[in-house]
């Protein structure tokens, strides 16, 4: 073959593979065009306000995709009453959520977060221009959208009412007539969510699911720079008309002076920067009203490599991998990503190799093109930030991989978007040079540091005065438990990662919707979610006393000592419907034997000393062979079930049961059975219509006294099957 001919082959080659690449680029401009003027509304990203999209009177602060530096579109909040904005969630949303129960705002979530998860494709594409990888792109939308779907399940742990009734009544008085409790009712007011720029998604819904479930309407005000996408999806939520109108408002741009207006029912989150927070936390109003201000800062969080965690183990690589992924996701945008890295003083070595060598195979670039592992940041002002942030830690560090400016960017322009290697510093004196404990860069920036003992590298993770999560890789229990006990006081998560929990492990960085998410000092003090906690933050604690008829009546919940109704049918005869708080079914009595003891210790394998052997009793509380605790349980239910079939489809379970005194042979019992508690349940396609009911079960002695109380839950058919 001629070798001309050769090389021209070749060069064809090339210069077909740059007209796809071309090609492939032109495309996804276009389709980035498109998806901006569908989504953005022609670039004028509105709010929505007053039951309406509305766009500021003026021309806006400009957004832009962080990937090509383009400018996509406006957003502008002049002109917007915030006054009016509050009030209309007040009026409008509050009163129609406050009338729901706990369950119907569960299935109101649930209904949301399925609709949601149908469409969770249109999001990803605009996803991508705040720079964010498929991967960062999945734990935004479809993380956000499971916070939904776990929030929504908490209404089974709340009652079946508009309000929350917590913990046990209190006893005080002698003789039982007066008696306090505790209810918890949602504020009369707004939560308002002041978001990060990072999650415009995640942020937003894990922040409303709670606020939502507690009966509260929202105005949700995104960082401006990334409010694009968070705009997106409330028009989808707002499309859809399954939240109430004015129980969701959205602020694109600027909040101004959106806390002139906040009162004392009102309650406030924020997310970002500690001295943001601070500033905010401050402001007059929130001080003279006492307005609740959670804040979850960034903070300086740590990971932690154990002794025995050493190269060669399997949880050597699960630390660098941990490490590693919490140095890219995001590009490192992440309140809860691992900044300082603490390691065995004889291991810095390996750590360092390993980690320069895993780094050094990331493929930063356009987000779309297969193969890229990071992205960039959320814009420029940001990336000018964090460069400046690393300068600083320069004065004090050492840089051992990466560069501001010497490296590499697949199918994209450093020079237009947010791109950022990934810099990792080493500080070989953490106790001298301290600027890695008090500078954060908020990108993909983190630092190496030694440490001889635990106890030192438990001061070392207390030295960022504040943290939202920290980790320990170990298998050595007592190594764990010293690093937690003795770190937890600074932190507001630890993660206990090993070879053991690893493959199941949601990792360092990932907040859980029943966890609470929050930290200490620099971390803002807050707590964020905490499954029954988050909604508590938005309900008022109000303790309430009287007799237990009055408080049964206010509770909905039966109170022992209040009125009991024992005319009509047999309980367990009523449908769901027909069952009121207070019904109650008064037994026959039972004489307990000693055949009864004896007979239920061969049948149950109980034979226990106290029931089988009177001459063992010396020195115990009892004075004769007692009855087994749950023969009386048992026998309780013998007496109060109704046998022939009805309404009742099954017994569901028992929750608090207390054995309160002996019951010995020649004793009578009896049964007093309660309806104390009703709790709807969903009604599936091809299910029964049903709903739970909770029973008091007290059982008594022939002197009157109790001697095992409990709730039984049972499951019972309604009459109405539609």
């Amino acid at each position: 073959m001629i070798p001309g001919k050769i090389q021209s082959h070749k060069h064809n080659q090339k210069t077909c593979y740059n007209f796809f690449i071309n090609i492939k680029l032109n495309y996804q401009k276009i389709f980035n065009g498109y998806i901006t003027k569908i989504n953005g509304q022609m670039n004028k990203y509105e709010n929505y306000v007053l039951g309406k999209w509305i766009y500021g009177d003026d021309l806006g602060t400009p957004l832009y995709n962080a990937v090509n530096g383009q400018q996509i579109g406006s957003a502008s909040t002049k002109g917007l009453d915030f006054s009016q904005i509050m009030n209309y969630a007040r009026k409008i949303g509050g009163p129609k959520l406050r009338k729901m129960t706990f369950q119907e705002r569960g299935l109101m979530l649930k209904k949301l977060a399925l609709h949601l998860h149908s469409i969770k494709n249109k999001f990803y594409p605009l996803s991508y221009q705040t720079g964010a990888t498929k991967l960062d792109s999945w734990i935004d939308i479809e993380g956000g959208i499971g916070n939904l779907f776990t929030n929504a399940s908490l209404r089974r742990q709340f009652p079946d009412l508009p309000f929350h009734v917590e913990g046990s009544a209190a006893s005080l008085s002698k003789n039982g007539t007066f008696i306090g409790h505790h209810i918890m009712v949602p504020k009369q007011g707004v939560a308002i969510h002041i978001n990060a720029f990072n999650f415009p998604i995640w942020g937003m819904l894990e922040k409303i699911a709670v606020n939502l479930m507690a009966g509260v309407p929202a105005v949700v005000k995104p960082a401006t720079i990334t409010s694009y996408l968070t705009q997106f999806m409330v028009r989808e939520i707002i499309a859809s008309k399954i939240l109430p109108e004015g129980s969701l408002q959205l602020i694109c741009g600027s909040a101004r002076d959106i806390l002139d207006s906040v009162t004392s029912e009102d309650v406030v989150t924020f997310t970002g920067s500690a001295d943001t927070g601070i500033l905010l936390k401050s402001h007059s109003k929130i001080i003279k009203e006492s307005v609740p201000f959670n804040m979850e800062a960034d903070s300086l969080n740590c990971t932690v490599l154990a002794e025995d965690a050493v190269p060669g183990t399997i949880d050597f690589n699960i630390f660098i991998k941990e490490v590693v992924k919490e140095i890219t996701v995001k590009a490192g945008q992440k309140c809860t990503a691992i900044r300082r890295i603490i390691v065995p003083e004889k291991l810095i070595d390996d750590v360092k190799n390993a980690l320069q060598d895993k780094l050094s195979k990331t493929i930063i670039g356009n987000p779309t093109t297969e193969g890229v592992k990071m992205g960039s940041l959320a814009g420029i002002d940001q990336k000018k930030e964090v460069y400046n942030q690393v300068k600083l830690l320069k004065n004090s560090q050492e840089i051992i991989f990466g560069s501001l400016d010497d490296f590499d960017v697949v199918d994209a322009d450093k020079n237009k978007g947010a791109f950022m290697s990934p810099i990792l510093f080493l500080n070989e004196y953490p106790f001298e040079k301290t600027d890695c404990h008090n500078i954060e860069a908020f990108g993909p920036v983190s630092t190496i540091m030694p440490y001889s003992n635990i106890e030192d590298a438990i001061k070392l993770a207390r030295m960022g005065k504040g943290s939202l999560v920290c980790s320990i890789i170990t298998s050595n229990m007592k190594i764990a438990e010293k690093f937690v006990l003795g770190a937890s006081s600074m932190h507001g998560r630890i993660l206990i990662l090993n070879e053991s929990c690893a493959k199941e492990s949601t990792g360092h960085g990932s907040p859980m919707p029943l966890l609470t998410h929050g930290g200490p000092g620099r971390a803002g003090g807050g707590e964020e979610m905490g499954g029954i906690r988050g909604i508590k933050h938005y309900l008022q604690r109000t303790a309430i006393q009287g007799h237990p008829t009055t408080i049964t009546n206010v509770t909905k919940q039966y109170q022992v000592g209040g009125k009991q109704n024992t005319e009509g049918p047999h309980i367990f005869r009523k449908h769901f419907e027909e069952i009121e708080i207070g019904d109650t079914v008064i037994t026959d009595e039972h004489l307990v034997t000693l055949d009864n003891i004896e007979d239920f210790a061969e049948l149950s394998g109980d034979k226990f000393y106290a029931h089988m052997d009177e001459n063992a009793l010396d020195g115990t509380i009892f004075t004769e062979r007692v009855a087994h605790g749950y023969y009386i349980m048992s026998r309780a239910a013998g007496l109060f079930v109704d046998p022939e079939k009805g309404p009742v489809l099954l017994n569901y379970g028992i929750d608090e049961c207390r054995f309160t005194k002996p019951v010995y042979p020649g004793m009578t019992i009896k049964v007093r059975l309660t309806a104390k508690e009703k709790i709807e349940q969903e009604k599936k396609d091809d299910d029964i219509a049903k709903g739970i009911v909770k029973f008091l079960v007290d059982v008594y002695d022939d002197e009157g006294e109790t001697v095992m109380l409990g709730t039984i839950l049972t499951m019972v058919k309604k009459i109405n099957q539609k």
